[in-house]
């Protein structure tokens, strides 16, 4: 569907290096995937306490994976984001809030209208401590959640993160027609909203 919508308009590509932090010393990372992670930088890049944001791919089998292999599906991989945060500024506990309240939790190998694997919801846990956060998290969620369906969002080990192709980094500054067009296209905002009301695309 992105690639669809993609081709329908032809403005230029600003191809721009994205930005990256190494977690080093007293920073973490954090990995979640949400669907398109066009939709999935914006909300962090929002929060203090936030260094990076970085689009690409994770959980799957292939090396260095493209765009293209991944969004064809069978690579494994899902599109996700890699957060590198400042614990004494932001809590791993906020990040996760952030992610379902950008997500739709209910949905199995789909985000909105992207389907396949690689567009799965997921936490790829870096430690032993945030794997038992995001397992307290989605289980209080099961208990508060404003919607009926249950949750489904996948909680895994981290593994080899990807970053994508530079023009993907950011995409939502450098093309914002394009990345509104498609945001809008999908349905994103309002499933959000039927999701969680007020609540919806938190820090968005």
């Amino acid at each position: 569907m992105k690639t669809f919508l993609l081709g329908l308009l032809a403005l230029p590509l600003t191809l721009i290096a994205a930005g990256t932090v190494k977690a080093a010393g007293n920073l973490e990372k954090a990995t979640f995937a949400g669907g398109c992670f066009w939709c999935m930088e914006h909300p962090f890049d929002a929060l203090p306490g936030v260094l990076s944001v970085t689009s690409g791919y994770t959980g799957g089998q292939k090396k260095n994976p493209t765009y293209q292999e991944v969004s064809a599906g069978g690579t494994g991989h899902a599109e996700a984001v890699q957060i590198v945060y400042d614990p004494s500024k932001i809590t791993y506990g906020k990040l996760l809030d952030v992610f379902w309240h950008n997500i739709d939790p209910t949905t199995v190998d789909r985000q909105f209208c992207d389907s396949g694997h690689q567009y799965r919801s997921a936490i790829f846990y870096h430690t032993e401590e945030q794997r038992k956060e995001a397992l307290q998290s989605k289980a209080e969620l099961e208990k508060t959640k404003p919607f009926k369906e249950p949750v489904v969002t996948g909680i895994d080990p981290a593994g080899v993160f990807y970053p994508a192709e530079e023009y993907h980094q950011h995409y939502y500054k450098k093309n914002p027609i394009r990345y509104w067009y498609y945001r809008n296209g999908c349905g994103r905002d309002q499933r959000l909203k039927e999701l969680w009301g007020k609540a919806a695309g938190e820090a968005k």
